[in-house]
Formats: C-alpha cells, sequence, structure tokens
C-alpha cells in the first residue's frame, strides 16, 4: 500500500518541489502520537505527516480530515480533502462532502454577522468590558475559520479596552497564539516580551513563566538560534506539564507538549553546547529531568555524548530522524542540527590524537547523505571548524606539529615582558613620590581651589625635583 501511494501523483509531486518524503516507517504510533495534542496543532501535524510519509499518509489524512469537520474552518477541509484525493482517490474520506461544507459556511457567516452585530450594539452603549469581550469574541471565531489575519486584528482592538493586567496578559497571549498559527516567529517573540514584562504578581506570573519559557524556546529554535532555544526550554519548568488552561488555551497540548520541550531542548543543547554544560546544565538540570524523562533516548545521547562516546551518540540520533522529520516544527531544522551535533562529535573525536586513519574516521562516523569521509573533513578544514590536514596518499588526518619547547619558551618571555613592565611602573612611582610629585588633597576641598592649588602643588613639585636635580 505504501509503495502505491509513494507513486501517487501527489508524492511525485512532493519530491519534485524538493520536499522531504520519509519512505521509512517511524518508531512512534500515530493514533498515540497524536493523542497529545489538541485544536488547530493537531490538524497542522496531521496534514504534515500525511503529506511526507507515503507509509502514514492515509491513516493521518483520514484523522485530520475527521477532525477538520468537527470545527469551522472550511478551507482547511476542503484543502486536506483535495491532497487526499490525489493519494487515494477511493477512499471515502477523499470525496468532498459538499453538504456539510454548505452547511458549515452558511453556519460561520450567521455567526460572524451575529458577533459583528452584538460588537457594534456594544460601541453603542459605550459598555467598556462587553467591548473588550465583544472583539475576544470575535477573534476567536476568526481563529476558528483560519482567518488569522482578522484574529490578529480582532485581539488588537482588546488592548484599548482592557482594565486590568490579567486582560492584558491574555490578550497578548492570543496574539502568540496566533502568530505560532501563521509561524510568524518575529511576532511570538515580540508578544512574548510583553508577556514577560506585563505587571502581574504572584501566582498569576508564576503560571505563565513556563508558558512564555517553552514558547520562547520554539521561537528561537525555528530561527535557527539553538542556543538561546536550547536556554529556554531547559529553564522551562516542570509545572508546564500540569499548568492550566491561560486565556483559555491548554498550552501543553494545543501548541507543544513536555515531549517536544524535551526533545526540542536536548537536541538545541547537543547543537549549541559544550559538554561541560550539557553534563551541568542539562543532565545535572533537575527541573529538566522531568521533561528527559519523557523521552528517555534524549537522555542517553546526552550522556554518550558527555562520555565521549560520539558514534554511539550519533546513531541514537539517526535512528530517530525518521520520527523528527515528520515533526511540524523540528523538520526544518534537523538537517542543521544534526549537521552541527556531528560536526562538534568529530571535532572533540579528534582532540586527543596527532593523526587517525580516514577509514577508522570513516568506521566512527559513517557519511552521512551521499558525501564520503574525505569531503566532510576536507569541508570543515576549509571552515576552520577542524585544525588539521589531509594526507590522501597514505589516508590519514594528520594533526598540526606544534613545537612544546617554543611554547613554553614563548609564554616564559611573555611573563617576564609582563614583570618588567610592572617593575618600571613600580620604580617610577617610587621616583615620583621621592621627589614630591605626588599631590595631597587639601582638607578644604573645594572646585573653586582645585585649580590653582593643583596648578601651585605642580610648580612646588617641580621646583623641588630641579632642585634636587642641580637646577635653579
Amino acid at each position: 500500500m505504501a509503495a502505491n501511494v509513494e507513486q501517487s501523483p501527489f508524492f511525485q509531486q512532493q519530491i519534485s518541489k524538493g520536499e522531504v518524503v520519509v519512505k521509512d516507517p517511524p518508531k512512534f504510533d500515530l493514533e498515540s502520537y497524536i493523542a497529545n495534542y489538541a485544536g488547530f496543532t493537531r490538524i497542522d501535524r496531521l496534514s504534515h505527516i500525511g503529506s511526507h510519509s507515503p507509509y502514514l499518509a492515509v491513516d493521518a489524512y483520514r484523522l485530520a480530515i475527521a477532525e477538520a469537520k468537527k470545527g469551522k474552518n472550511v478551507n482547511v477541509y476542503t484543502s486536506l480533502v483535495e491532497n487526499f484525493s490525489s493519494i487515494a482517490p477511493q477512499d471515502p474520506a477523499a470525496l468532498t462532502d459538499t453538504t456539510w461544507a454548505e452547511k458549515k459556511t452558511r453556519e460561520t457567516q450567521q455567526e460572524q454577522d451575529r458577533l459583528e452585530h452584538e460588537l457594534k450594539s456594544y460601541k453603542n452603549n459605550l459598555i467598556k468590558e462587553s467591548i473588550r469581550m465583544g472583539n475576544e469574541d470575535l477573534g476567536h471565531f476568526y481563529y476558528d475559520t483560519g482567518d488569522y489575519s482578522n484574529a490578529q486584528k480582532a485581539y488588537l482592538k482588546m488592548r484599548e479596552h482592557c482594565t486590568s493586567n490579567k486582560h492584558l496578559a491574555d490578550m497578548t497571549l492570543r496574539l502568540v497564539y496566533v502568530s505560532i498559527a501563521q509561524k510568524s516567529w518575529l511576532g511570538v517573540q515580540a508578544n512574548l516580551a510583553k508577556v514577560d514584562a506585563a505587571q502581574l504578581k504572584g501566582e498569576e506570573k508564576t503560571k505563565l513563566e513556563p508558558i512564555v519559557s517553552a514558547c520562547t524556546g520554539l521561537s528561537h529554535m525555528a530561527m535557527g538560534n539553538y542556543r538561546e532555544a536550547a536556554a529556554n526550554f531547559l529553564g522551562t519548568s516542570p509545572a508546564f506539564l500540569i499548568a492550566e488552561p491561560a486565556a483559555n488555551i491548554t498550552w501543553q497540548k494545543e501548541v507543544l507538549s513536555g515531549n517536544d520541550v524535551a526533545v526540542y531542548g536536548g537536541l538545541c543543547a547537543l547543537a549549541s553546547m559544550d559538554r561541560s554544560d550539557l553534563q551541568n546544565r542539562v543532565l545535572g538540570n533537575s527541573e529538566f529531568r522531568n521533561f528527559l524523562e519523557l523521552e528517555p533516548h534524549i537522555r542517553r545521547a546526552i550522556a554518550l555524548f558527555c562520555n565521549s562516546k560520539y558514534s554511539a551518540c550519533l546513531e541514537i540520533l539517526e535512528s530517530y530522524r525518521n520520527d523528527y522529520l515528520l515533526d511540524v516544527y523540528l523538520s526544518k531544522v534537523l538537517n542543521t542540527i544534526y549537521g552541527r551535533i556531528r560536526t562538534k562529535s568529530i571535532v572533540q573525536y579528534f582532540i586527543p590524537f596527532s593523526c587517525v586513519t580516514l577509514d577508522e574516521m570513516a568506521s566512527k562516523f559513517p557519511a552521512a547523505g551521499h558525501r564520503s569521509i574525505e569531503d566532510e573533513l576536507e569541508e570543515m578544514i576549509n571552515n576552520e571548524t577542524l585544525d588539521a590536514r589531509i594526507d590522501l596518499v597514505d589516508r590519514l588526518l594528520i594533526s598540526p606539529p606544534t613545537n612544546p619547547r617554543h611554547d613554553v619558551h614563548a609564554e616564559a618571555l611573555a611573563m617576564a615582558e609582563t614583570y618588567d613592565h610592572t617593575l618600571r611602573l613600580r620604580l617610577t612611582r617610587i621616583n615620583m613620590l621621592a621627589a614630591g610629585m605626588d599631590i595631597q588633597q587639601s582638607k578644604g576641598f573645594s572646585g573653586e581651589k582645585t585649580s590653582s592649588g593643583l596648578g601651585d602643588g605642580i610648580g612646588a613639585s617641580l621646583r623641588g625635583l630641579g632642585s634636587k636635580m642641580g637646577f635653579t
């Protein structure tokens, strides 16, 4: 079945576009995996899996279409059915339910008219709280129908009618939610900064901190700022796993789950941190350990890297590559993250050696993709990532020769120059004190007397120095 799906017009088009098509089955069970999510992200993730995995395409699209019919977004439903009809045209779910689509379109139009009419009456009556709630309801409606631009505008109109810091925080969280759906990561960061700066106190502020931290990490990862992403994921409190809904959004189900925090945080840390940081800030982090327990293979990979078992670490990560390519957020940055981890592993592995055979390097680090280990090492040397040379005749990777005696002599000379400079400064100070050239601050110090006193002091010191040297 998967072979037939792979040859379908849809996947042939995906391949021609240069999209990643994961031909092998992933490790996760689709129903168990998708049970962690709800709302828009559930459909978004199912759609991503269905459009990139021939093995899971049929099941993923069936679930996505069924989920779409529970909501109000007719455009998403018709788009899913259109894609699915190019994969399995004989499947009942691949036929557009025009009756449902027409009925839902009519209902949503009636609901929009009603909400706009209610908001207009609130504005005429100048009821501030009702205007705020009217804009909020309209924003929810636009979001549910997939009109994110108008949803954002409706939420922004709530600002001038907010009467408390909590209202402002909830409004900004809604803007974060819309920006994530649009994958507008700069907008996510800008609004998260406003949430973080909101003057919330006590329990309200504590409740939002893990949400802000996790979403900030997600935005940094999507933008390629892996160290900042790792810092935010590692700083996410375990309270995120059981956090109550904020702004009526269950963030750990409607945006990213605890498993996502573990995977994203662990991979970003591996890509951007050295071994000591990984040991102290990841494995030694008692709070992040709660997330790592959800994904033990990530903890194992980090532990292997810290123990210098780089090939075993990379082997674990490679075994989960297909799973991560089917993650809607991780898929776009996975090759970069894996490339950085592999590069770090090669550099760290080579440090203790003066030379290593290329065959040994190839066995420890099997070629990634179609490139040979020689091409990879050559690129690393040209980028000055790896300080080494390649001997193609003897097939060796050689560390540049060093002269320890020269280094010791250079260090001794530098130390001697430092001592000489320090002694000369001290002798100069002693001579100046002996010549009376130091200026004493008078007890009756004032701004007006400073200039004249300073001039008199310098003059007296110079005259004293001249008399000692035999001048009149």
